[in-house]
């Protein structure tokens, strides 16, 4: 059940990742965001009632507040150096050290997965970065360490995300998840105030906004399940397979080629996931 969960996790957070990047496509990011975060704290209100208790202890709070704050820091390094042209390095690098510091703070807490789980999470993290390879980099040495600095930061702040939500309590039911939502709203919110900008989402975009915005709470929704359920260390790595669905997806409705890297990357973690689920 728990790989189950982490798969359709991954699922989810592919369809949002590639819902958001269309909608960006003729919008300012930061107002699509608004617009995605806001669908998805409304979707946490509604069933957060319904499957947790209505007076959750302050530290699983605490914990959804922390969730929200990483999450957004993460999401604003990623956008900011995916802006600066540096998403050969960005991509690839915020995505594999957003799987490897949970998986890190698993091992540190002692989970110890079998030697197949093992192998197939030791699998699964080379396939997230070809998963994510946006071809060379050939910028200036200032730009790369940029790149890298922005990537560095991007995967700490989604790190930190999957680490925080992983700590509240099974009883807390979903409602860590409402207070990451409002803290990660809230701060997007002051980021726009402070840029100026007026928030606005083309019509014809806004639909494909939410839908990114509901994806990604279902996403958080089936990870936080998946904590609860197995060990952070597994649940991650085929959690951080997400750039899957989105590739799949980009080749299907967008026309992209499928590079070979990308090609190697989902048969990797398919091999991967086969032999976590084998364990």
């Amino acid at each position: 059940m728990t790989l189950l969960l982490a798969s359709l996790s991954a699922l989810l957070y592919g369809i949002a990742d590639f819902s958001g990047g269309w909608a960006a496509r003729k919008n300012a990011v930061f107002s699509v965001m608004l617009l995605s975060q806001a669908a998805g704290l409304a979707l946490a209100l509604v069933a957060a009632p319904i499957v947790g208790p209505s007076a959750p202890a302050a530290a699983d709070i605490v914990w959804g507040l922390a969730a929200g704050l990483s999450g957004a820091v993460g999401i604003a390094a990623l956008y900011r150096g995916l802006a600066a042209h540096e998403a050969a390095i960005v991509s690839p690098l915020s995505a594999l050290i957003g799987a490897i510091a949970p998986a890190a703070f698993g091992l540190a807490l002692g989970e110890s997965p079998s030697a197949l789980g093992k192998v197939g999470a030791l699998l699964c993290l080379p396939a997230i970065a070809l998963l994510s390879w946006e071809g060379r980099s050939a910028g200036p040495v200032g730009r790369t360490r940029s790149s890298l600095i922005h990537g560095l930061v991007a995967g700490l702040g989604f790190g930190g995300f999957f680490i925080a939500v992983s700590r509240t309590a099974p009883g807390s039911g979903l409602w860590p998840l409402v207070a990451a939502r409002a803290a990660s709203l809230g701060a997007i919110a002051v980021l726009i105030a402070l840029r100026r900008e007026r928030p606005s989402v083309e019509r014809g975009d806004r639909a494909v906004a939410i839908l990114a915005g509901a994806a990604d709470m279902a996403a958080n929704v089936l990870f936080l399940l998946a904590c609860r359920s197995g060990l952070l260390v597994l649940v991650t790595v085929v959690t951080s397979l997400y750039p899957a669905p989105t590739v799949l997806l980009s080749v299907a409705l967008r026309g992209q080629r499928l590079t070979f890297p990308r090609a190697a990357g989902i048969a990797v973690a398919i091999a991967g996931v086969a032999l976590i689920g084998l364990r």
